[in-house]
């Protein structure tokens, strides 16, 4: 993971995620919707897909009402949503890959939006698997700690304790990485040591970075990011662009 922050992203974009904070909880009551429907019922203890949504609504400091609220409507025959789940692939400018996963009740139109949004700012939708095998998929948890309170042994000890893969200081905040089996577990451990999460989801995490140099691809490269994350089919984008 060296060289690169997952803490200096959330650093950069809290702003514009406080501001869009309704958006960004409608994706997620989407993913709780789907995540009942298809992962085998309303019961976090026996249904890992639910319990991982709730974990990263929590993070994104939704609300347990909204969290209810929207297991129960899943859960009722009166919500009829047929969302699927459908993951695009392909570049950015200097071949920076990028990874887009939505879930969407009209798949045309989905295909349709993320192939001009990868051709409008310099890059190309590719085939399925054209860039995934650069990347590994982990489980992420981002830690508070940017009052430096948190000290860093303690919490090294009892995330590793708790059964996690690795662990990085990243100054304003601790980034935790599991493997994917563990990733619920160590969660529900750090929870219970009182720690507060800016993120926790399974994530894809790349291999390798790229820097971008030229002003235009840099610009191009964030308009693409925007343009992705307005889209409310999409759920989350991963790439490998290493920003400053």
């Amino acid at each position: 993971m060296a060289g690169h922050s997952k803490w200096k992203n959330i650093q950069k974009t809290k702003g514009a995620q406080d501001a869009k904070r309704g958006k960004i909880f409608t994706k997620i009551a989407r993913e709780i919707t789907v995540a009942v429907k298809e992962g085998g019922g309303g019961d976090p203890a026996n249904n890992s897909r639910l319990a991982a949504a709730i974990t990263k609504a929590k993070a994104a400091n939704m609300p347990n009402d909204n969290i209810k609220r929207t297991i129960d409507k899943a859960l009722g025959s009166g919500d009829s949503s047929n969302y699927e789940t459908i993951i695009y692939e392909g570049y950015g400018p200097c071949g920076v890959a990028v990874i887009v996963e939505t879930m969407t009740d009209n798949r045309n139109r989905t295909a349709s939006e993320m192939r001009h949004y990868f051709d409008k700012y310099g890059g190309n939708m590719g085939t399925s698997g054209c860039v995934a095998w650069s990347f590994d998929r982990k489980g992420v948890i981002i830690i508070d700690n940017e009052d430096q309170s948190i000290d860093e042994d303690q919490v090294m000890m009892d995330a590793l304790e708790a059964g996690a893969a690795d662990i990085e200081n990243a100054g304003g905040a601790y980034e935790i990485y599991t493997d994917t089996d563990e990733f619920q577990k160590v969660v529900d451990a750090m929870e219970k040591q009182g720690y507060n999460f800016l993120s926790a989801q399974i994530e894809m995490v790349p291999q390798n970075y790229i820097k971008l140099t030229n002003e235009d691809d840099i610009k191009n490269m964030q308009k693409m990011l925007d343009m992705f994350e307005d889209n409310d089919d999409v759920q989350n984008v991963w790439h490998n662009w290493e920003e400053e």
